[in-house]
């Protein structure tokens, strides 16, 4: 089966479960069921997920996001329903980041070569360090929310990415629930939310060595998210992680692992990590976490539920 952009199919793992296999918003999806998905299902959750892309890629030249980058001098930009809870975390994190997670890095993402078409080639020096010493847009500055509407008053290049995909995996859950799904495992490539008696042990993939983990979470009736600098990464030093504050990869922190009640704030929280430290983020949100460093040196808060390898 093939809607749109989706190459799917239906297989059995050596559980016995099934598992409906997928390419979307750029990477590849499972999701683990007893009982096999039927095609309606199977079409409803790629279509809703090709509803998600129109509205909030900035991959795609004709969804909603593009056209405020195309804006050149802003406007009212009305979004779906489900956008207020996503926002609403969005500007948590840009709260407890101190603007460190920020919708508006697009920009920044563009001129390192993650932009559009994926040229995967920085601007030059001259353009980047012009932008960097302008003022920086914002979130906070640069859009004001009416309802489920933005306003801006100038072009802007908002990217989702910290968030958008463990969002994405939470409204695929909600789409099994309805269908009567009990037990499920939804895998948006790394970002997963499990539902179900049985818990599920998950390997914490080592960033530099996919072949090995330094670590295992016990996951039950919640979410777990990672995040690491090689999973994009690009030219000397270059990745998707950056601080929105300068416009600059982080260095110090490779990889991150959270394990929320929500796949959405799990996945906000991994990239949140990043910049800055788990009690601090713990004063706003419930969760818990692994993070490694360029050093070597792993960090496990003592609410993990799992263990690190030495």
């Amino acid at each position: 089966m093939n809607i749109g952009n989706h190459k799917s199919h239906i297989a059995k793992n050596s559980a016995g479960n099934f598992l409906f296999t997928f390419e979307a918003i750029g990477t590849q999806w499972e999701i683990e069921t007893h009982d096999p998905l039927d095609h309606r299902l199977q079409q409803r959750i790629l279509e809703r997920i090709k509803q998600f892309n129109i509205i909030y890629s900035r991959f795609q030249p004709h969804s909603l996001v593009s056209r405020i980058a195309y804006a050149p001098e802003g406007g009212y930009f009305d979004f779906p329903d489900d956008s207020i809870p996503l926002f609403d975390l969005y500007e948590r994190l840009y709260t407890a980041t101190e603007g460190a997670v920020d919708p508006v890095v697009g920009r920044d993402l563009e001129l390192l070569g993650y932009d559009q078409t994926y040229t995967l080639t920085p601007a030059s020096n001259l353009i980047r360090t012009e932008m960097y010493v302008q003022e920086r847009t914002t979130w906070a500055k640069d859009v004001t929310r009416d309802g489920t509407a933005l306003v801006t008053r100038r072009p802007l290049v908002l990217d989702f990415g910290a968030a958008g995909k463990g969002y994405l995996v939470e409204i695929v859950s909600e789409i099994l629930r309805e269908a009567g799904f009990i037990e499920f495992i939804v895998d948006g490539s790394g970002d997963l939310r499990h539902s179900g008696e049985s818990g599920v042990q998950v390997g914490l993939e080592h960033p530099f060595d996919p072949s090995l983990v330094i670590g295992v979470a016990n996951l039950k009736n919640r979410s777990l998210c990672a995040s690491a600098i090689n999973r994009r990464n690009w030219g000397d030093g270059l990745h998707h992680v950056l601080d929105a504050r300068t416009g600059v990869p982080v260095r110090d922190v490779v990889a991150t692992w959270v394990i929320a009640d929500e796949a959405a704030t799990a996945d906000g929280l991994a990239t949140a990590l990043f910049f800055t430290n788990g009690d601090h983020l713990g004063e706003a949100f419930r969760f818990s976490y692994v993070r490694m460093f360029a050093d070597g040196r792993a960090e496990i808060s003592q609410n993990f539920d799992g263990d690190l390898f030495s």
